[in-house]
């Protein structure tokens, strides 16, 4: 009955550094995610028919995203539900780079994390 426990506890701790570990990957998804919109150059962000710099963004960003808890999980919920669309409004938040061109920033942000992903192989 011990070596059963023993067993049993190793295994659960082995899902619990895993858990972690993956957790703490999403985290730097999110962050990276942020801080590209933070670090836009030129660029407004633009939500609820305002704009913003990009460190407005980010702070507005990282504020959602402290709200929304446990309901973030990872760098695609992190899109979904905080940086997509105003919760109030329901309009998609936008990006208008320097030269005018507008994109939602939706597919701005998937775009970054397609980067990003293809760097952590």
């Amino acid at each position: 009955m011990k070596k059963v426990l023993v067993t049993a506890f190793i295994i659960m701790a082995l899902l619990a550094g895993t858990l972690i570990a993956q957790d703490n990957k999403e985290k730097k998804k999110i962050e990276f995610l942020i801080a590209s919109v933070e670090n836009l150059k030129g660029a407004k962000f633009i939500r609820s028919g305002s704009e913003y710099d990009g460190k407005a963004a980010a702070s507005h960003l990282r504020m959602k995203l402290q709200k929304a808890g446990g309901n973030v999980q990872s760098a695609d919920d992190f899109i979904r539900l905080c940086a997509s669309k105003s919760y109030i409004t329901g309009d998609p938040y936008m990006i208008r780079s320097s030269d005018g061109k507008s994109i939602k920033s939706e597919e701005y942000l998937r775009e970054k994390l397609k980067e990003y992903n293809s760097t952590q192989k």
